[in-house]
């Protein structure tokens, strides 16, 4: 029997319903918002999962589930019912829902250091068209790359327009939680309309503090930080 013959033979002894279901595989969701806070048994999501567009979240009468979406800024304070989770904002179905659109990045461009540095000429026009992420709070949340050796767990905070201010912090694993790190509960906040560099590991990025930035305490996806 040649090869050919027989994936042949190993294909048609396959269950039809195996190669229905591996042709109509869903797709992964494209990460829409964050889940800030949830009180919940039942729901199947955890503080600090992201969520796509159509996931449905099932919460049990009194659960209390908090979205900040990225792209909208929408921040929702959900109770009870089934949220269906949209581009811009959730569709709640027998629950309630309070809205409010807060200060965010809105899903700016943002390029990585490696795709920065393709070429000078991109990077040229990285710093002409001056887009970076903007913080809309002084002490940032800082989502960790994935796969840091032991070696590399060290981020670095620079401030780039004025010289002087320089944050070395050693991640600590009883604060980074589910792959974040808030400088908020180490009381490191950032001055306001400055320009920063951070790095940890591998990675780098360049953000900026609003100038009108909160001191005090804030939705993450107004002070979420995250390296590509």
């Amino acid at each position: 029997m040649t090869l050919k013959t027989l994936v042949a033979a190993t294909v048609a002894a396959l269950p039809a319903f195996a190669i229905q279901a591996s042709a109509h595989a869903p797709a992964p969701l494209l990460p829409i918002a964050l889940v800030e806070d949830v009180k919940s048994a039942t729901a199947d999501i955890e503080f600090m999962d992201y969520v796509g567009n159509g996931q449905v979240i099932k919460l049990a009468p009194g659960d209390v589930l908090v979205l900040s979406y990225l792209k909208s800024c929408e921040h929702e304070t959900i109770t009870g019912g089934t949220v269906v989770v949209g581009m811009e904002r959730s569709d709640v179905r027998d629950g309630k829902v309070v809205r409010a659109n807060v200060p965010c990045d809105g899903g700016r461009i943002r390029l990585s250091s490696q795709q920065a540095s393709t070429s000078a000429a991109s990077a040229f026009r990285l710093q002409s068209a001056d887009i970076r992420p903007a913080l809309y709070a002084r002490a940032p949340l800082v989502q960790l790359p994935k796969g840091l050796a032991s070696d590399e767990r060290t981020l670095r905070i620079v401030r780039t327009d004025r010289p002087g201010e320089r944050h070395e912090l050693r991640i600590d694993d009883a604060i980074a939680a589910a792959g974040f790190y808030d400088l908020a509960r180490i009381n490191v906040r950032l001055a306001r309309g400055a320009i920063y560099d951070a790095s940890i590991g591998g990675h780098k990025m360049t953000f900026q503090i609003d100038a009108k930035a909160k001191s005090g305490p804030a939705p993450v996806v107004s002070r979420l930080l995250r390296f590509q």
